[in-house]
């Protein structure tokens, strides 16, 4: 089968899947199987594929029609210009976690100590370490899977991040106590209501980790778990940041306020959907 049949073929596969997304996962899964650009498709169609990449090729449209995200199918996302690893033990990075660390970054990040909580594939404290000068980066998560795509993705773009295995602070209970906390600490936690869990598209409900998904009944479980302990780790004047769900912005400012944090702001993302939460520990 020649490259452009391949793509013909796969488009009509792929249709049955998601209108919409077809071209795009295509052209991925094509990438994926055979290394070929868009270009290659188009311009030279004409050379065939060998039988090992039609089979790869095969395989992964197969995949795709059972609702397998195609990242879990190639193995890689990008994320704020960097590729990460990912596989079913982490969440597929967004790109509504990239206004994040985007509002994390505009603090002009030089020499601070950053903990991530709840870090999955690692790739909002990789690419704030990468894209700091100076910054020391820890990041946690309960799911020792997840720990190992996460130091895999540090060593791939050559950071120093310290992963720990733990329920969100009790992670960090065997470090030395030197007297320093955190400047910034920032967490996507699990936020999605248990009941609506289940009613998500079967890409999500069905491949990737619920561990990561589920926020319990209102979905705001982490959030006060993690603002309830919060001054025990983070310094005076230091920055604590969260995603939200996109109904979650009131909610999640409240309980910072209730706790002293001052300047709490709820930042949209490019859709108009509340999306970062973010406040900071008074300094007195």
């Amino acid at each position: 089968m020649t490259r452009s049949e391949a793509y013909r073929y796969g488009m009509e596969k792929l249709t049955l899947v998601s209108e919409s997304d077809a071209r795009t996962d295509c052209l991925l899964l094509l990438e994926h199987a055979a290394s070929l650009s868009m270009n290659d498709i188009f311009v030279h169609g004409e050379i065939l594929l060998t039988d090992r990449e039609m089979l790869v090729f095969k395989d992964s449209l197969d995949k795709r029609v059972d609702h397998i995200p195609v990242q879990y199918i190639t193995g890689r996302q990008m994320f704020m210009g960097l590729e990460f690893e990912v596989n079913e033990a982490v969440l597929i990075p967004r790109a509504d976690t990239e206004i994040l660390v985007e509002e994390i970054m505009r603090l002009g990040l030089d020499n601070m100590n950053i903990l991530d909580l709840c870090t999955g594939s690692g790739c909002i404290i990789i690419s704030l370490i990468r894209l700091s000068h100076e910054c020391l980066g820890t990041g946690t998560d309960i799911s020792e899977e997840a720990l190992e795509v996460a130091g895999r993705n540090a060593k791939a773009q050559g950071v120093d991040v310290r992963f720990l295995r733990g329920d969100l602070y009790e992670a960090l209970a065997d470090m030395p106590k030197d007297g320093s906390g955190y400047d910034i600490i920032v967490s996507n936690p699990p936020y999605i209501a248990s009941a609506v869990v289940d009613t998500l598209m079967p890409e999500v409900r069905d491949h990737e980790p619920r561990l990561a998904l589920d926020g319990d009944e209102d979905g705001l479980v982490f959030y006060r778990r993690i603002i309830a302990d919060s001054d025990k780790h983070l310094n005076k004047g230091g920055w604590l940041f969260f995603e939200i769900g996109y109904d979650q912005g009131e909610a999640v400012r409240d309980l910072m306020e209730q706790k002293g944090y001052e300047d709490v702001e709820v930042v949209r993302d490019y859709s108009g959907n509340d999306r970062v939460v973010k406040g900071r520990m008074p300094l007195r």
